[in-house]
């Protein structure tokens, strides 16, 4: 299995990085404004991209200010079963996200699209959290 993997330093508290990553306005603010996430462990959340991908996770793991995960069950075909884990930890004056986009089946050319997509929206995700604005994807 192949691993998406990203590793950021963000100038905000643990509990700002954790709201971006599990509330419906958070998600707006830095990935796609066109999102509904039912906030609890085995709710759905839906990210859509325009007439191009509709993906729908399962909510499976909300540790508060610690960690995210969530399970594709509808999307592009090579990312069902992929899992989306942000791993949230304090240090110093800022937070500390290790975010992995993981179970690819194999290492495709949209996997590597895929990685620098994120690359892209996670510096999104730390503008947002650290100046307020990030770089949603907008129709």
């Amino acid at each position: 299995m192949a691993n998406i993997k990203h590793f950021l330093i963000i100038k905000a508290p643990p509990e700002k990085v954790y709201k971006a990553v599990t509330t419906t306005g958070g998600i707006k603010g830095w990935w796609t404004l066109d999102t509904i996430i039912n906030e609890k462990v085995g709710g759905v959340a839906e990210f859509i991209f325009g007439e191009r991908y509709h993906n729908k996770m399962k909510i499976t793991e909300l540790e508060p200010n610690k960690r995210v995960e969530w399970k594709c069950f509808q999307g592009d075909k090579e990312w069902i079963a992929t899992t989306f884990e942000f791993d949230i930890e304090a240090r110093d004056d800022n937070t500390i996200l290790r975010f992995t986009h993981g179970n690819w089946k194999e290492e495709t050319d949209f996997f590597a699209h895929c990685n620098y997509q994120w690359g892209y929206y996670l510096r999104s995700l730390v503008s947002y959290c650290e100046k307020g604005e990030g770089t949603p994807f907008k129709v």
